[in-house]
């Protein structure tokens, strides 16, 4: 019941977002605020998130909802992959945000030099993942996700604002992970990829 009640008040805030984007009379908009108003209280007690802090997320979205995207990169070293360390202290395949102007791929390997100080090429496309559907914790946000195998060029780590530290790991001895960023499962889904030539892209 609680997952569905998250899931109608994400529906209620899009609805909201573009009624008051596209709508003209001043008695809509005025139900479409209440709307909006509504669904992020809702939003705010079925998360951790302060309703302040969800009508912070949400006062830049203008017009139409459209899924968010995020990158993540597998770079391996024979039988172990890259994880990089957040201020958390938690570990994550790095990765992140999508910047504009930047392509899927340009954006995944910006994100492996900034987080792990490494030169990489893509590989392969390895899945484009609906966050909601591989993710125990519920985003505010529809994200995708979209996962990549890499080549090292060169490079090495070096301190930065982002990332604490980065290593490799053996899928046996995984560290804690930052579970909204990266799950066991993501990655043992990238050691497949890398281990089959004949791999298919995983879309869901």
């Amino acid at each position: 019941m609680a997952e569905k009640l998250f899931s109608l008040a994400l529906e209620l805030q899009s609805l909201a977002q573009a009624g008051l984007f596209y709508g003209k009379d001043i008695f809509d908009l005025e139900r479409y605020e209440r709307i909006k108003d509504i669904s992020l209280e809702i939003l705010s007690n079925k998360t951790s998130y302060s309703l302040e802090r969800v009508s912070d997320l949400f006062l830049t979205e203008k017009g139409y909802q459209t899924p968010k995207v995020d990158v993540r990169s597998a770079v391996f070293q024979e039988d172990t992959i890259l994880l990089v360390q957040e201020k958390t202290g938690l570990w994550s395949l790095p990765g992140g945000w999508c910047d504009i102007l930047l392509t899927p791929t340009e954006n995944a390997i910006k994100e492996v030099k900034e987080e792990a100080g490494l030169d990489v090429k893509i590989d392969k496309l390895v899945a484009v993942l609906d966050m909601a559907k591989h993710h125990q914790k519920k985003n505010i946000f529809s994200v995708y996700k979209f996962f990549f195998t890499c080549e090292v060029l060169g490079g090495e780590f070096i301190s930065n604002s982002e990332t604490l530290a980065s290593r490799y790991f053996k899928l046996t001895e995984l560290p804690e992970l930052a579970e909204s960023k990266t799950t066991v499962k993501e990655i043992e889904m990238c050691f497949d990829a890398y281990q089959n030539s004949d791999w298919k892209v995983v879309v869901d």
